[in-house]
């Protein structure tokens, strides 16, 4: 195996791991709430703390990586994510079962941000974005599995013992991490670096969030990833139960086909990016037509099953943009200060999908439980309009926010 394929392979898996663990509660949240007594608020916030602890972990993990390098960074913190999986299927109640998605989100905290790191490291220019693309659609995997195989696992051992069996999968993908890893390519030094102080590290930081250019992507990545993150990992499932009355298995396949529907977006807006000559107009289009597909959800009374499963695939079909946000912010900072970069980036993302299943829980939850304790539709159709005005906040703030002189 070649270098670069065992980079692609190691990097394949520990971010299909990553998103794996993000979407798992989609499948399982009915299962959930009947067990553990759940509100949708309480629902929320369990997915929403594996996300608020991403946004724990980024300002450490940026200097780590710089400093550490990604394969130990990456390894150390996979170990918590596998005690995380594990303990998770063990929750008796809502607290238990938040601590178990906060540690979970700590050990996921570096994986993609060292994708970022390790491809900025490997490649340039417009290779960057394509091999960004291929790790971010090879990524979907672990949304698949998340899906129907999931699902599968569910009814077979029921929800403790899948998620027992994930904590087990997380475990492989750690040994295939550290086997297949590589910090930098063959025959390629790591760059010099004098050892920093501690206000030297800090000097770093600030520079990063005073480049010009940074409030808009920000202001983008806020919500670009999070809206459909939000829906697929989390509130999909729940609506495709109680307003189409879908069991564990139907609502693997729909989550499913919108996990296949991610990777395909993601290989396309790479060429369509060389297509158009520049990123930025893709951005423009793939947040505007999101935006729309939860507008048609949310305005939609009695969408039938067919039409409300094409709204929520195309919603992810057309959310694979935040790859080209991503490469955008990376041509704001300098190569040495690339892990901090990345991780400044990304604080945005962290915050949105952490925030944002707390604001659809709240939504949700202010609609009082049916006599079968389902959420009557206009509750989901409520989170479904939240979602589209965050996101088209963020589109103005895209649009609107001064931008550094054009790159690409």
């Amino acid at each position: 195996m070649s270098p670069v394929v065992a980079l692609m392979a190691a990097l394949a898996v520990i971010t299909s791991l990553s998103q794996f663990h993000r979407a798992s509660l989609g499948v399982v949240a009915p299962e959930l709430i009947a067990d553990l007594s759940l509100t949708p608020a309480v629902l929320g916030a369990a997915n929403g703390v594996f996300f608020g602890a991403l946004l724990v972990a980024q300002l450490p993990v940026g200097l780590a990586l710089d400093r550490a390098g990604p394969r130990r960074t990456v390894a150390a913190l996979t170990g918590l994510a596998v005690a995380g999986a594990a303990l998770q299927a063990f929750a008796t109640d809502g607290a238990g079962l938040l601590a178990a998605r906060f540690l979970l989100g700590i050990g996921c905290g570096a994986s993609f941000m060292a994708a970022v790191v390790l491809c900025a490291r490997w490649h340039d220019g417009p290779a960057l974005t394509l091999a960004l693309s291929r790790v971010f659609a090879l990524s979907q995997a672990g949304i698949l599995l998340a899906g129907a195989p999931l699902a599968a696992m569910v009814e077979w051992v029921g929800w403790r013992g899948a998620l027992i069996a994930s904590a087990g999968l997380t475990a492989l993908g750690w040994a295939v991490w550290w086997r297949l890893a590589q910090d930098h390519p063959p025959g390629r030094p790591p760059p010099f670096r004098k050892p920093e102080t501690l206000r030297e590290a800090l000097a770093g930081q600030v520079f990063i969030w005073r480049l010009p250019g940074l409030p808009r992507v920000l202001s983008m990545h806020l919500v670009a990833y999070a809206a459909a993150a939000t829906v697929l990992g989390l509130w999909a499932g729940p609506y495709l139960a109680d307003v189409h009355r879908l069991d564990a298995a139907g609502r693997g396949w729909v989550l499913a086909a919108m996990g296949i529907a991610m990777p395909v977006g993601v290989l396309l807006v790479g060429p369509l990016e060389r297509l158009v000559g520049s990123r930025r107009p893709v951005v423009t289009a793939g947040a505007s037509l999101s935006a729309a597909m939860l507008l048609g959800l949310a305005s939609w009374p009695g969408a039938p099953l067919p039409a409300a499963v094409a709204l929520l695939v195309l919603l992810v079909l057309f959310s694979a943009y935040p790859v080209l946000v991503v490469a955008e912010g990376r041509a704001l900072f300098p190569d040495h200060l690339v892990g901090r970069g990345a991780t400044t980036v990304n604080l945005a993302q962290v915050l949105g999908s952490a925030l944002l299943p707390l604001l659809v829980g709240a939504v949700v939850g202010l609609f009082p439980e049916g006599t079968e304790g389902a959420r009557p539709e206009a509750a989901y159709r409520a989170g479904f309009g939240a979602i589209a005005a965050c996101l088209l906040g963020g589109l103005a703030g895209w649009l609107l926010l001064p931008r550094p002189p054009m790159r690409g």
